[in-house]
């Protein structure tokens, strides 16, 4: 996805992260920590299953980024840890404080960067649904929580 800046609205407190030379960023990724850089969602290693897959991304999440940063770039990034962003999602309904996670890629290999899907668990969540959604539609407003700041909706694993 191109860069598109998914802050909607309340608080972001942003953190600056590093970002390894070669990891590729685009502002409105979801981002992980990983060895003290900010990698987006995609980068995280298979873990086989799609449940799996939300959980390990669940225990390492940043937040949003709030700048890009292009291959070869090794200034920080701004990443937001709250507030509400507008994300895409498969068609589907959803209810205030519904539990959000990243969903993964058709592939079934890797996450999406910049796509949610409504979760069962909290170890599995990035954040809750901000505004109900009582007809199918493909976007989806999310407060997000990051767990590695604040601990986000997680439950033990």
């Amino acid at each position: 996805m191109s860069n598109t800046m998914r802050w909607r609205y309340g608080e972001t407190n942003p953190v600056v992260l590093a970002v390894a030379a070669e990891t590729v960023i685009e502002i409105g990724d979801l981002v992980w920590v990983d060895s003290g850089a900010a990698k987006p969602a995609g980068d995280l290693a298979d873990q086989l299953t799609e449940a799996a897959n939300q959980e390990a991304f669940h225990d390492a999440f940043a937040g949003v980024a709030l700048q890009q940063s292009r291959a070869g770039d090794t200034d920080p990034i701004r990443v937001a840890t709250t507030g509400v962003f507008e994300f895409a999602c498969p068609s589907g309904t959803f209810q205030v404080g519904a539990l959000i996670g990243v969903d993964e890629a058709s592939s079934g290999t890797e996450l999406e960067n910049q796509v949610a899907v409504g979760v069962a668990t909290p170890n599995l969540a990035i954040g809750r649904c901000a505004k109900r959604v009582p007809t199918a539609d493909t976007r989806l407003l999310v407060d997000i929580v990051s767990t590695i700041l604040y601990g986000g909706p997680q439950a033990a694993a």
